[in-house]
């Protein structure tokens, strides 16, 4: 996706596509984020959301999981299939089950309705300097760990020969925790460095990012500390390799 670099995020706008049947949640969410400086682009049912995601390529898309043509889950599965782009999904629901259908599909967070639009306009921010600040992180760095192979600045991994698509939430959670293979990152710490969020103490955003994460790469690269974190495992032991220059 369109990325600027941290020195010159203050002075580009970023566009944000927002996806929400109902007119008058529609219109006070561009309102309020238009007051917030972001060009922001509109669509009121699924078609018509990837049609204006194609032609409009956002930095950000806020999506309402219930919508007329087919819903918001199926909208995320077709717009994440061209390029991974953050997704902030807006839901009546918020049970386990209807989370992880969204992060499967690949969504980065939830907000749950009624929302606070003080709490939309932070979460949509949180999200954005996250993707910056993983594409800055990021460099010119590709590397490999046993049959796990992450090529960062393309934002690509593959397990031995086989491609693996990750949301963006899920590949810089990854490229946390490969970070320091082997060993333990706290929750506290994922949040903060995935998430932006500095002193925060959920876990129900990170246990359920990680669940989407390990189904999709392997249940074996993912360990679990109980009680305090995740660790990367190196499959077969061996140290990683950095395979592309600094």
């Amino acid at each position: 996706m369109r990325g600027p670099s941290l020195e010159g995020m203050q002075s580009v706008r970023r566009r944000v596509l927002v996806v929400e049947d109902d007119p008058v949640i529609n219109q006070a969410v561009t309102d309020r984020l238009q007051a917030e400086g972001y060009d922001v682009v509109r669509a009121v049912d699924g078609p018509a959301a990837v049609a204006a995601y194609g032609e409009h390529a956002p930095d950000l898309v806020l999506l309402d999981v219930m919508l007329p043509g087919y819903d918001g889950h199926e909208v995320c599965r077709r717009i994440q299939a061209d390029r991974p782009v953050p997704v902030l999904m807006l839901t009546a629901r918020a049970d386990e089950a209807d989370v992880l259908v969204g992060l499967g599909v690949g969504a980065d967070d939830y907000l749950t309705k009624p929302f606070r639009m003080r709490e939309l306009v932070a979460r949509v921010a949180a999200l954005l300097r996250r993707v910056d600040r993983a594409a800055e992180l990021a460099g010119r760095r590709a590397l490999e760990l046993g049959d796990l192979r992450v090529d960062a600045p393309a934002r690509r991994v593959w397990r031995g020969e086989e491609e693996v698509r990750l949301t963006p939430t899920e590949f810089d959670l990854l490229l946390c925790l490969a970070a320091t293979p082997g060993a333990v990152v706290t929750r506290e710490k994922l949040l903060a460095e995935v998430w932006g969020w500095d002193g925060a103490t959920g876990t129900r955003t990170v246990d359920s990012h990680v669940k989407g994460l390990r189904a999709k790469v392997g249940a074996d690269l993912v360990r679990t500390a109980h009680g305090v974190g995740y660790a990367l495992e190196v499959p077969g032991n061996r140290a990683p390799s950095e395979m592309v220059g600094e």
